[in-house]
């Protein structure tokens, strides 16, 4: 049965932890379905993930609605969420509505993701939630913003930040937000942002007492190519696994141990010597055959 946004509500209120997960293709998404993961998050991190950027910024609409159609045709039960790129919906309200239309309608996710707060982004969310589009906020470091934040630092340490996120926090819940993320964040703020929401928080180097746990699934699988972050925990290592493999086939194919019989079609005896004969000869044979 497919998640929805009154299940994660009710599971907030049960106290059961929210499982989150990245993923931007159909292979990856069905594995994180069949595992059971609630939520999956086709954040613009495919960006810097997956196209090679260097963040998240050159992200287009397109390349979301891409990857977000591959995520949904992969999945049966997990809520799908597009991660909106960065000036599709900062410019304007008909932007916003228009581009988040365009989501839903074109990739058939379940909900939409904002950065940000303000009453800018409360005033967009409500539009949104108003035109039948559930979003999820995030808070925190926002990475969109990394330039005027000044890098990918903790926020909300200072008495003025936490206030502000607080703050921001209740006026999204207001504003008809289904979810927000909290990204390296204290853990004792976060907790607090918590347990003054009636909806969802998801964590993401926000410490334990978040909702739920989102985590990029490159990072955990340390197929990223970078050094994950501090907050997170290296679940397999498979850029060693694949590695191991592409050598062990580089080494079979050149000593000619692949393909083997089992790897190869036969046909019925006669057809070879009933095929008219060529001037030429294959070399690659004729210098095996010697």
């Amino acid at each position: 049965m497919r998640v929805t946004v009154t299940s994660l509500r009710e599971m907030k209120q049960r106290g059961e932890p929210i499982t989150v997960l990245t993923a931007y293709d159909a292979p990856t998404a069905r594995v994180l379905d069949e595992a059971g993961v609630e939520v999956i998050l086709v954040g613009d991190s495919v960006g810097n993930v997956v196209l090679g950027y260097e963040n998240t910024l050159p992200v287009t609409m397109d390349e979301m609605v891409h990857h977000t159609a591959a995520v949904v045709r992969g999945t049966k039960n997990a809520f799908v969420v597009f991660d909106m790129p960065f000036l599709s919906y900062q410019a304007s309200l008909e932007d916003a509505v228009r581009n988040a239309g365009r989501a839903i309608k074109e990739t058939g996710c379940h909900g939409v993701k904002l950065e940000g707060g303000g009453a800018q982004n409360a005033r967009i969310t409500e539009a949104l939630v108003r035109t039948g589009i559930p979003v999820m906020g995030h808070l925190g470091l926002t990475p969109q913003s990394v330039h005027q934040l000044g890098g990918f630092k903790v926020q909300g340490k200072a008495l003025a930040a936490a206030r502000r996120m607080v703050a921001e926090a209740i006026e999204l819940e207001k504003a008809g937000a289904f979810s927000i993320v909290l990204e390296c964040v204290p853990w004792r703020l976060a907790q607090a942002v918590t347990e003054r929401l009636q909806v969802p928080t998801i964590g993401i180097g926000a410490g334990p007492r978040c909702d739920g746990q989102v985590l990029v699934t490159h990072d955990m699988l340390n197929l990223s190519g970078r050094t994950p972050p501090k907050f997170v925990r290296v679940y397999a290592d498979l850029q060693r696994t694949m590695k191991t493999a592409v050598k062990k086939y580089i080494t079979e194919v050149r000593s000619g141990t692949f393909p083997a019989d089992e790897h190869s079609f036969s046909m019925p005896e006669g057809v070879i010597e009933s095929l008219p004969k060529g001037a030429g000869g294959n070399r690659r044979t004729a210098a095996k055959k010697r």
